[in-house]
């Protein structure tokens, strides 16, 4: 009876243990986890806070929790934040094939959290992909935007300039051309993609976030949605006009950013019939969010405030 005992409390103190283990895994924050669904597709968000809701759309290589820092000053603000894992990241959902992947299936994503969150409308945050995806909410869906904040991509008029005259920025986009390359997802590795976190208590969540993603849906996105071709082919491929932004629009770029040239931002004015705000950090990369990180948010805080 005795060593009976002793096996079951053992076998229950691994159970627990387990059971532990893979309750709190997948969550190490303050936030809620929640779901919304687009098409069958759901996508897994983090809200945080009460107030006007903030929706923030992280980019690549990412994951939600790039924006914590933001979400905390903006929730002592006033402000609830909405944090997506994009399809094809983290928890959420990862559908098969390039066409899951297509720009009006990113901006269905982001409608789906508004409306999961009970409200007609949202402030819309992005970075990288995350940027041109609240881009096109704003320019194919208005009604669900009621101020935009980009980190880095330029207006896709302003990107689709570049790349047709930029050399600079043609460079800069050959990293797209290799990842729209089929098989380009087998060069990929979870502790790769998270080589760029200088933060040592963050990158063990990026390094697991990663292993939970599809490195093909990541590769999918620059596949569908990209511009393709050089000079004159992006130049005759792009819309030949953009509906009028009717929202105020704030910019943010880190002017050592070597996949997004500044020069595309010229003119982003012309597209917005609102104020427009633009900021420039010299000492920042790609990941302005992070390298200007005080910056940045408080930034974002007071211009939304001033708004409000």
């Amino acid at each position: 009876m005795g060593r009976h005992s002793n096996l079951f409390r053992a076998a229950l103190a691994a159970a627990l243990l387990i059971a532990g283990v893979a309750s709190a895994a997948p969550r190490a924050h303050a936030g809620a986890d929640r779901y919304a669904e687009n098409g069958g597709v759901k996508i897994h968000y983090v809200v945080q806070g009460k107030g006007p809701l903030v929706v923030l759309i992280h980019g690549f290589p990412d994951y939600w929790a790039t924006w914590k820092p933001l979400m905390k000053t903006l929730n002592a603000a006033g402000y609830r934040t909405a944090a997506l894992d994009l399809r094809g990241y983290n928890l959420s959902d990862k559908p098969k094939g390039v066409a899951a992947y297509a720009m009006p299936n990113l901006v269905g994503d982001v409608a789906a959290v508004i409306q999961a969150e009970g409200q007609k409308d949202s402030i819309v945050i992005g970075h990288d992909w995350g940027a041109a995806i609240a881009w096109n909410v704003v320019l194919t869906r208005p009604e669900l935007v009621n101020k935009l904040v980009i980190l880095s991509v330029p207006h896709p008029a302003g990107l689709a300039r570049e790349l047709a005259t930029n050399k600079a920025q043609q460079e800069g986009s050959n990293y797209a051309r290799n990842f729209q390359k089929e098989g380009s997802e087998k060069a990929l590795t979870a502790e790769g993609l998270a080589r760029w976190v200088q933060d040592p208590k963050e990158k063990p969540g990026y390094v697991a976030a990663f292993q939970r993603s599809d490195f093909a849906a990541m590769m999918n996105y620059y596949r569908a949605n990209y511009p393709r071709g050089t000079g004159a082919e992006v130049a005759a491929a792009a819309p030949p006009a953009f509906p009028p932004i009717k929202v105020p629009v704030l910019v943010i770029h880190g002017m050592k950013d070597t996949a997004l040239n500044a020069a595309g931002h010229n003119g982003t004015w012309e597209h917005v019939t609102a104020d427009t705000t633009i900021l420039m950090v010299p000492t920042a990369g790609h990941f302005v969010q992070h390298d200007a990180e005080a910056l940045v948010d408080v930034t974002i805080r007071d211009w939304l405030n001033q708004r409000r």
